[in-house]
């Protein structure tokens, strides 16, 4: 059985390791836990930004981040990002993904939040279907810029 939870500093060691057996998150992430500890404790410095680990039998096997976005468009509705999904890949397609994504909405709505929202690569196909099994719609075209 799965359990969520918000992730510690302690998390960020096993949290890098789930990001960096992802094939496409492996090349955005430079293996430097110093790095990765400043960022988590930005993010845990924002109000409303929370990284997110699943465990099982007390081991991390699942992770996500969500924030809490209030903004004017879409009718001023409060909306969640879900950034940084990522399943132990040992352990993919047991129904931990579901789980998450209904941990997510669950935590959404507890913040007054009215839409959830994330983006994913567009190289993942099999994630594009999950996703559109969960009721998410391919509704817009996403860019980015490095600074």
């Amino acid at each position: 059985m799965i359990a969520f939870r918000q992730a510690t500093r302690a998390d960020v060691g096993a949290i890098m390791e789930l990001l960096e057996e992802d094939a496409v998150g492996s090349a955005q992430t430079p293996p430097d836990l110093a790095l990765f500890l400043a960022a988590f404790d930005a993010i845990k410095s924002e109000g409303g930004n929370n990284v997110i680990v699943g465990t099982m039998d007390g081991r991390i096997v699942a992770t996500y981040q969500i924030t809490v976005i209030t903004g004017l468009s879409h009718r001023a509705v409060r909306r969640a990002q879900i950034e940084g999904v990522r399943v132990s890949a040992a352990l993919r397609g047991q129904g931990i993904g579901a789980a998450m994504m209904r941990d997510a909405d669950s935590r959404a709505r507890a913040a007054g939040c009215t839409l959830m929202q994330l983006s994913t690569h567009a190289s993942r196909s099999r994630a594009h279907h999950f996703y559109e099994s969960l009721g998410f719609t391919a509704s817009h075209v996403g860019y980015k810029r490095t600074l």
